[in-house]
């Protein structure tokens, strides 16, 4: 058999019946159940108590979790450098992007929704087992206005790419008027994405722009989520400003990513309308973090960052307490990989019981992304994806990074 059979071999689930022994499960409640879970074929055949298989894995002594999510990562974003960005040769950046897919698979994430960067080519590597990773959600690039948060234009009057470098297969991102916006959702999913990516404010790592200010009008939008909608794909929205996260609930965007300048008005409209919100508290720590560690971060980045973590706290906490539907996301890339389950004990500081936390990596995330079917949770008939960890959770989720011992995906155990 030849390297590159072996090494597709190694990914497909096994027709063998293992059981998962002795652990307790997560349900999505607070409180954990003995139980076990019997994998075949990529599947969850049965979970229940004294199952039997082919062969077993004594999980005694731990917890089983259905595979966990990341509802915003970019997978292709190594760290926030731009200046070695622009020093690195444009192939080395795939290399950089399978070990971040393979970190964020040993920590236990198995799906992930890519918020900008990865592209086809990526997504269908992990699908045909050239690279471990999580399965993937595509946007491949994030629409936004001239001025707006993915322009990359800088004041010497040059285009300076911070991130992403245009090349085949990845659309222009700059979009201005509805008939731009709607040839450019339709080159998206021409392009293979499974979700479209709109910024509707400013941001804080983009040089021109404010995340206090609404980007798009309404018309634009609309626009934007009637081609969407049209092709089966969902809409998420990078929305720090008030009127900008107003907008996206207006048009009927799926979900808000960071939320930064959330009030009362908008968490009404998004518990009204069933909207997602994915907080990734975690993204302005990796900032500063960043430049603690010595990355040249533009000081307009810091003062953007600091201008806004005490109020990003403030709004996720008051959503939480009104009962608004979170999904887990992280902004990994800004932050480093494979640290993603750090936004939960951040979560749980804003509010959430740790139950509730898991829920929004699991179950909840699985909503967002239309997964519900086939993931989210351990049940009979889902894909076979478990997370096993040392003791309990739910009892301290600061421990739940060090505690990951074993990750199935499909039914085949990849960490």
């Amino acid at each position: 058999m030849a390297a590159g059979a072996r090494s597709r071999a190694r990914y497909r689930p096994a027709m063998a019946r293992t059981v998962l022994r002795g652990g307790r499960i997560f349900d999505g409640t607070d409180q954990l159940r003995d139980g076990d879970v019997v994998v075949e074929d990529g599947r969850i055949l049965e979970v229940g108590l004294g199952l039997d298989g082919d062969s077993a894995v004594d999980c005694t002594g731990h917890t089983l979790l259905p595979g966990l999510f990341d509802c915003h990562v970019h997978l292709a974003v190594t760290d926030i450098n731009s200046l070695r960005r622009q020093q690195t040769p444009f192939s080395l950046n795939f290399y950089e992007a399978i070990e971040n897919m393979r970190v964020t698979l040993a920590a236990g994430i198995t799906t992930v929704r890519d918020a900008a960067g990865a592209d086809l080519g990526m997504k269908t590597a992990v699908e045909q087992g050239l690279v471990p990773g999580p399965r993937m959600q595509i946007s491949i690039t994030m629409l936004s206005q001239t001025g707006g948060h993915g322009d990359d234009w800088q004041v010497c009057g040059a285009h300076v790419p911070a991130f992403y470098v245009p090349y085949p297969g990845v659309p222009e991102p700059i979009v201005d008027g509805p008939d731009e916006m709607r040839r450019r959702v339709r080159e998206l999913v021409r392009a293979g994405a499974d979700v479209i990516k709109v910024a509707t404010s400013g941001g804080v790592l983009s040089p021109r722009d404010d995340p206090r200010h609404g980007h798009f009008r309404d018309a634009e939008l609309a626009v934007l989520v009637e081609e969407a909608t049209a092709a089966d794909r969902f809409v998420m929205a990078h929305a720090q400003a008030t009127e900008g996260i107003k907008a996206a609930i207006r048009t009927g965007i799926r979900s808000i990513e960071h939320g930064i300048y959330l009030d009362d008005e908008a968490i009404e409209m998004m518990l009204e309308r069933g909207t997602f919100l994915v907080p990734t508290l975690v993204a302005p720590l990796g900032v500063l973090e960043a430049r603690d560690r010595g990355i040249p971060v533009p000081q307009v980045m810091i003062d953007k960052t600091v201008m806004v973590m005490e109020t990003h706290a403030a709004s996720i906490r008051a959503a939480v307490d009104a009962g608004v539907k979170v999904a887990m996301g992280t902004d990994s890339g800004v932050a480093p990989h494979g640290q993603n389950l750090r936004e939960l004990e951040l979560m749980v500081g804003c509010g959430m019981t740790p139950a509730q936390a898991l829920a929004s990596t699991t179950a909840t995330a699985a909503e967002l992304m239309g997964l519900e079917g086939e993931l989210g949770a351990l049940e009979k008939g889902k894909r076979a994806d478990v997370v096993v960890v040392e003791g309990d959770p739910l009892a301290d989720l600061s421990e739940l990074r060090a505690s990951v011992r074993q990750v199935w995906k499909d039914g085949i155990r990849v960490v």
